[in-house]
């Protein structure tokens, strides 16, 4: 060190010292401040947290290693994040007029949310009709999809389908691109619920197949798509179950970052190779209203993805490096009470997320908390990403936050926790064998209850909740259900459809999936997981096209691969 660092570092150290010496007078117990993830936080950073010695190595380039900064060279100033509402309500012919509306106010992708019907493996006439359309779409067949689509462009813009496995809504969507002599290659998107591990922890209305047998099903439905669908992101590891269930925001991540590591040496048990897979490996994540905790958790966790990539798979496609995520402002953040507040939490969930880098989001409407989104709560929640990309000018800088004392030494403290997370999954012997032991749920757990014991002790406050409540505030109704006389109209045409069909041909094509699944039922290894007799997301694709039903092929892959039972933990 130079004399003239030396003196710096001592008029550093002067003033550093006098400061605290200030900041203790003022509060001379302060008690130790902690994020969700339990990181102390400091009331303030200065250099010797951070030191942009460390640049290229902690940061560097957008676009370039480690991708701290972002994963493309120019970011949101050359393009956008992908507006990606989720919507999901009533029949087909509701779905499609809301969403027109949405592409119309400027919504840049679409994305299809089942009904609950659909969620639980069954089709709607097995249902009671006031339980249907409430809180997703009714879609059961080919014909359901076509209707829910109509007018959509579906070979130019992205399209999300929220449909766990075996992902029949895909094969829908793969049947009417046909049918419309649309290049099933030209269909772009993402199978939004493939993360069957999620499922299995937190999601548990998700989970329709047991967890071999979920395995079987997503490893045969990233080759089908590796081979057919070159534009369809067929993984979507879910990092947002884990934290909507009560896993901390570093928890939630590093559970994250384990699961893709799983499914990717599932596929190289395949087979496959890295390269081939890892580009088409999206993530999806909750936004909760820690604002800056956020901003790092995806800071971190782009970077540690890009080293996992290249150290651990040996991947040398730059592609394969990139962290691509969508991201949802979390509904947990929301409440009954006094929702209009929850437009300006909202709003605080979306700046997070734009400013950590994300590839696509989707804003919560502030009547969430109470029913499914009405057509304006929609519409602001539309208008609040507008308001932050038009307006806010959040777009003119990339990563705006980059090179600040706090957020640096942030993001360093969020994956330092996050790799410690992943090493009790890693000496567990691997995320697949960490939830089937229940490790990962009893971590879950404990972070949920110490959560809410800080919201009932007063450490956190909740706005409307716990601290400036209102008196005698009027509740907000729930929206109207779906016209029943409509929905009434939609199962008898379904069980007119059923009884129109050659059952001989379908019963021909359930016995294919069938025969796809039989010799590897139940076994859960990935390397004997592919049968000889065939893909059995390729024969769920021809009954989708041939007429069978949503119901009738998640039953009869539930007789085959054994039916989706979670381990709960007490």
């Amino acid at each position: 060190m130079s004399r003239a660092e030396q003196l710096s570092f001592r008029e550093f150290e002067t003033s550093r010292q006098q400061w605290q010496k200030d900041y203790e007078t003022q509060i001379p117990s302060a008690k130790v401040i902690r994020n969700r993830s339990g990181i102390a936080i400091n009331p303030l950073y200065t250099p010797a947290d951070w030191s942009a010695e460390h640049y290229l190595e902690d940061l560097g380039f957008p676009g370039q290693t480690p991708y701290t900064r972002g994963i493309y060279p120019t970011m949101h100033r050359g393009r956008t994040w992908t507006q990606r509402q989720l919507i999901g309500l009533g029949t087909p012919q509701d779905y499609n007029r809301r969403v027109l509306r949405l592409l119309d106010a400027g919504a840049s992708a679409i994305s299809l949310i089942p009904c609950n019907s659909g969620f639980r493996g069954v089709d709607c006439d097995e249902v009671p009709l006031p339980l249907l359309g409430t809180c997703g779409t009714v879609v059961n067949t080919l014909e359901d999809m076509d209707v829910a689509l109509a007018k959509v462009p579906i070979g130019d813009i992205s399209t999300a389908m929220n449909d766990p496995t075996p992902f029949t809504f895909l094969a829908f969507l793969v049947g009417v691109a046909k049918r419309r002599g649309v290049d099933i290659r030209r269909i772009t998107g993402t199978s939004n619920q493939s993360d069957y591990i999620s499922h299995f922890v937190a999601n548990h209305m998700f989970y329709r197949l047991s967890l071999p047998g979920s395995r079987r099903v997503l490893l045969d439905h990233i080759d089908y798509c590796r081979q057919h669908l070159p534009g369809w992101n067929p993984v979507s590891v879910v990092g947002q179950h884990m934290q909507q269930a009560g896993a901390t925001p570093a928890e939630a991540m590093a559970f994250t970052l384990c699961t893709a590591i799983q499914y990717a040496e599932d596929c190289l048990e395949r087979g496959m190779e890295a390269d081939a897979f890892l580009p088409r490996f999206t993530f999806f994540f909750d936004i909760s209203i820690s604002f800056f905790e956020e901003i790092a958790k995806f800071r971190a966790g782009r970077r540690m993805w890009a080293r996992i990539a290249q150290d651990r798979f040996g991947a040398c496609d730059p592609k394969s490096w990139r962290f691509k995520f969508h991201a949802q402002t979390s509904g947990l953040d929301l409440t009954v009470q006094q929702p209009l507040n929850n437009i300006a939490r909202v709003a605080t969930q979306a700046i997070a997320g734009i400013l950590s880098g994300l590839q696509s989001m989707h804003t919560d409407a502030h009547d969430e908390a109470v029913a499914s989104p009405s057509e304006e709560a929609a519409r602001i929640a539309i208008a609040t990403q507008n308001i932050l990309r038009e307006e806010a000018h959040l777009c003119d800088v990339i990563d705006p936050l980059g090179g600040s004392f706090y957020i640096e030494k942030l993001t360093n403290d969020m994956e330092e926790e996050i790799h410690a997370v992943m090493r009790r999954v890693a000496d567990a012997g691997g995320m697949y064998r960490a939830v089937e032991s229940g490790l990962v749920q009893s971590m879950i757990g404990h972070s949920s209850l110490a959560f809410q014991e800080r919201i009932e002790n007063g450490q956190q406050k909740v706005v409307g909740v716990t601290a400036y409540q209102v008196e005698e505030e009027a509740v907000q109704a729930p929206p109207k259900r779906p016209d029943p006389q409509a929905m009434q109209a939609h199962v008898e045409s379904l069980r007119r459809f059923k009884e129109s069909r050659d059952q001989d041909q379908i019963s021909s094509l359930l016995d294919r999936i069938r025969q796809a699944a039989h010799s590897t039922a139940h076994s859960a290894a990935p390397s004997t997981a592919h049968s000889a007799q065939g893909n059995i997301f390729a024969c769920v694709v021809d009954a989708a096209e041939g007429g069978v039903t949503h119901g009738e092929i998640v039953s009869c892959l539930r007789e085959e691969l054994g039916f989706g039972q979670p381990l709960i933990i007490a």
